[in-house]
């Protein structure tokens, strides 16, 4: 009994100077003493107690680790992190690293048990000697159970609670790291101190702290950087080199102590460490920002960002997304192209600069799959000076809805045709099929939207781009290549606004603020606020022949134990894969017929373009069997207030901004140079036995007399000009494109054939409700492009058809370039309830609301009759 007291008293004088080294050299503070003073042997048995009966070892939470996104190749783009830290085995440590740690830190670690009372001792009396602390008095194993605790809280109060030195938390502390002791081997405990530890500089572990202070991994460390952050560790915070010179100086002081004390051990010659503590610092701070404002593609990031944070697979709710992250140590391979997305910031750059209130926006997306492989935005990512909401700067993803940190979008003006067009066919009209237009449209009957609603607009007028010309014969194909917008109003009034509504939202059709869509009449010509990246995906799904797939920009998560879960695409099938096929062939006509005509890609390519009424933003959607991208252009402090015309962009004057003269050419540069290299495709043709030999009524007549005029006329031009060449002989000159230059005379050129829009056969029904069937008739026959038509059809058909029979069948009138003002009569949009490409009803009052920069109008007050005009 007497020896067992004493036991106990011996003990607690142990602990006794045990905890007086503590106060003086760092290892028990000066609260332990106190419980034993008047009570020795109580305390004795107490603590004893404690240290027979230890606990289970400490429960270790993961460590918060880096999530790292990488692009379609495995290079770094971005990273997320709570912590800064990359956990690496002990192995891809530098051995000179550990025997720097083990050295400034514990030296007797691989002797000890734990608790180093010996050690502890040396401690105090070598630290009162030097005035200073040159060694630690805590052992690895208690420092490693202090950061664990640290590590685990999540909240200040939590932190400050695991710092507070009182003796129940140091005698815990001293029982965990016995525990810690009985459950790893030594190397193990290193292992996981070096990887939680804080070196500072914001670097947590020892290979987030070689990359921050030195750019090398861990396993690359020389002896004076292994020093350094050795150093660092006992005060991070006074030695933290990013905060100054004075910092510096402390750590520097801290590295030759290391060196001093490794000489000491014998694990240095005195000489190395003389030379190494003679040495610079040498410190080559690499910055290691998280988030997406230092990543080579923000806008991308960002949208892979809220797509974890918004996708359940990540987490039940938004704080486990979050903290997934922050601290879950993935690696998440991308969709992203640098290919394409290089060739997409470029062209954007090269059009619009990010000092203009217009902003470009393009998405590429990969037909087939839905993945995102370019997301570019004229303005740079980060905030304004002062905050300011405009200037070269957001932190909008305007290339995308809100969901994934978007504005609320641009009116997606004729594009949407592509909707109306796709119905029209899977209805069963066919190439050529058609009918007479008026001059002007009122869509005051004839409309129901999705849930049997009328929602006709009596007060609106529609009128074609031209302005208020008169109507006349269109086809399917003249309709969509010349983008009339009376046509497509009565088609979509044909086949049924619910059913085109339909086919938008099948092929993923969305509002880019998330609100329903707008079900109405001028549904067709865009009056919905679209992103680029819906209307991309919804293109790329006629590319790969009605397949619809979700935009994705997520191919892989790898989780920090090395397992890999592979992410499939999303696809349905959205339309018969004929009918998207019929729907490609009549857009590919865009391109060398329509609106895009003269530009060019190089391959097949098919594409509509939109502009709203008013110019209030100008759009380009289109795609190859491989590739699909859309681009928007609009101004940042809101579409419907401030215009596209009469403005300067990139340095360019534009009298007004239509889809073929500004977001066009983007798609046609940046389309060009992302598929350099890559085998070119072309669409599948359409089955001509269930498309093919449609009929417009009147339009074979039109064209039989305006060729037989046209061929007068050309009779009369050659008389005319072998009248003027006998002139210029006789006169003793030689005039140009005389007699005697029989290479600048006019020959005719030769037929192109039977003419696609008006072969036999096929029937549409005309009359809202249901009418009489117009019949088949025979193919017919045309003179060739490159004919004069232009006089022929101004005196046959008002200006707006006879520019249009002028524009497919070969002449090309002049046509008011982007550098000129509207034509007169070409009214600005007057805000109201549905959008011609952009706009409807005008009423009384307006109120707008911005986000991004993108407005949103609401209406309010009595409706008046509106006059619209979208361009194409």
């Amino acid at each position: 009994m007497t020896s067992r007291l004493l036991g106990h008293v011996g003990l607690g004088r142990a602990l006794l100077s045990l905890s007086l080294c503590g106060a003086a050299g760092g290892g028990l503070v000066a609260g332990l003493v106190m419980p034993f003073v008047g009570g020795a042997g109580l305390a004795a048995k107490r603590a004893a107690s404690a240290f027979t009966e230890l606990p289970a070892p400490l429960r270790e939470e993961p460590l918060p680790e880096m999530t790292r996104l990488l692009d379609r190749d495995g290079r770094q783009i971005a990273q997320f992190y709570y912590q800064n830290r990359q956990s690496v085995p002990l192995s891809a440590v530098a051995p000179v690293m550990r025997q720097a740690i083990v050295a400034i830190e514990d030296s007797r670690f691989y002797e000890h048990g734990g608790l180093d009372l010996k050690g502890t001792l040396r401690a105090l009396v070598t630290n009162t000697r030097a005035g200073g602390v040159r060694q630690g008095g805590s052992s690895i194993s208690q420092q490693l159970v202090k950061n664990i605790m640290l590590t685990q809280a999540e909240t200040e109060q939590e932190r400050a609670q695991a710092l507070v030195r009182t003796f129940r938390r140091k005698l815990d502390e001293l029982r965990y790291a016995l525990a810690l002791e009985r459950k790893y081997t030594k190397d193990q405990i290193l292992e996981r101190y070096l990887n939680i530890a804080y070196f500072g500089a914001g670097a947590f572990g020892v290979q987030a702290a070689a990359r921050r202070f030195f750019g090398v991994d861990a396993a690359d460390l020389s002896l004076t950087q292994a020093a350094t952050l050795a150093g660092a560790v006992r005060t991070p915070y006074d030695t933290d080199p990013s905060l100054g010179d004075d910092h510096r100086g402390r750590l520097r002081a801290r590295r030759d102590l290391v060196l001093s004390r490794m000489a000491e051990l014998g694990l240095i010659g005195r000489d190395r460490a003389r030379n190494a503590a003679a040495a610079p610092l040498a410190l080559h701070l690499r910055p290691e920002p998280g988030g997406c404002a230092s990543s080579a593609y923000p806008f991308f990031c960002v949208y892979v960002e809220r797509e974890v944070l918004t996708n359940p697979a990540f987490g039940y709710t938004r704080a486990d997304r979050e903290r997934r992250l922050q601290r879950g140590g993935l690696t998440i391979w991308t969709t992203i192209d640098p290919a394409a997305q290089r060739a997409a910031d470029r062209a954007v750059a090269a059009r619009v600069s990010p000092r203009d209130n217009q902003v470009a926006s393009e998405t590429m997306i990969e037909p087939g799959t839905g993945r995102i492989r370019a997301m570019a935005v004229s303005k740079r990512y980060g905030r304004n000076p002062h905050d300011r909401a405009l200037g070269r700067n957001t932190t909008y993803n305007l290339a995308a809805d809100v969901a994934h940190g978007g504005g609320l979008g641009l009116q997606a003006g004729s594009t949407f045709k592509v909707f109306t067009l796709a119905t029209a066919l899977k209805q069963g009209m066919r190439f050529g099929d058609g009918f007479t237009i008026p001059g002007s449209y009122v869509p005051s009957y004839g409309y129901r939207d999705c849930s049997g609603r009328a929602v006709n607009d009596p007060h609106t007028v529609i009128h074609n781009a031209g302005g208020e010309g008169g109507g006349g014969p269109y086809s399917l194909e003249m309709g969509t290549w010349q983008s009339v917008n009376i046509f497509y109003m009565r088609l979509e009034r044909e086949v049924g606004l619910c059913d085109v509504v339909s086919t938008a939202r099948s092929l993923g059709i969305r509002r880019a603020d998330g609100a329903p869509l707008r079900e109405v009449p001028t549904f067709t010509l865009g009056a919905n606020e679209m992103d680029p990246t819906t209307v991309a995906a919804a293109y790329a799904a006629l590319a790969s022949r009605g397949r619809y797939c979700r935009p994705m920009a997520i191919a892989a998560v790898v989780e920090h134990d090395g397992t890999r879960t592979e992410v499939p695409p999303a696809c349905v099938t959205a339309l018969e894969p004929a009918v998207a096929d019929a729907v490609s062939h009549v857009l590919t006509g865009v391109f060398t017929r329509g609106t895009m005509r003269g530009q060019s890609i190089g391959r097949p390519a098919a594409g509509k373009t939109g502009t709203n009424n008013g110019y209030t933003s100008a759009w380009f959607a289109g795609y190859t069997p491989g590739l699909a991208a859309a681009v928007s252009v609009g101004d940042i402090r809101g579409s419907y207030r401030y215009p596209l015309t009469g403005v300067t962009i990139g340095g360019r004057y534009y009298g007004a901004v239509q889809g073929a003269s500004l977001p066009g050419p983007i798609w046609v540069d940046s389309m060009r140079a992302a598929l350099r290299g890559t085998p070119a495709y072309d669409f599948t043709p359409p089955d001509m036995s269930r498309f093919g030999g449609g009929f417009t009524p009147g339009l074979k007549e039109a064209l039989e007399k305006q060729r037989k005029k046209q061929e007068k006329e050309k009779k009369e031009r050659e008389a005319e000009r072998r009248r003027h060449d006998d002139a210029a002989s006789q006169a003793g000159g030689t005039a140009s494109g005389g007699a005697g230059t029989p290479g600048n005379r006019a020959t005719p050129s030769p037929g192109n054939g039977s003419h696609p829009l008006a072969a036999g056969g096929g029937m549409f029904p005309l009359a809202a409700g249901g009418g009489r069937a117009v019949p088949a008739v025979s193919p017919m026959r045309f003179p060739a492009a490159g004919h004069d038509f232009s006089q022929t059809f101004a005196r046959m058909f008002s200006p707006d058809v006879a520019r249009t029979f002028a524009r497919v069948f070969g002449h090309n009138p002049p046509v008011a370039s982007a550098a000129h003002t509207p034509a007169r009569g070409s009214a600005r949009r007057t805000p109201g309830r549905t959008g011609s490409g952009g706009a409807a009803a005008a009423t009384g009052r307006t109120s707008s609301s911005t986000r991004g920069g993108i407005s949103h109008i609401r209406h309010h007050g009595a409706p008046r009759r509106n006059t619209l005009r979208s361009g194409h």
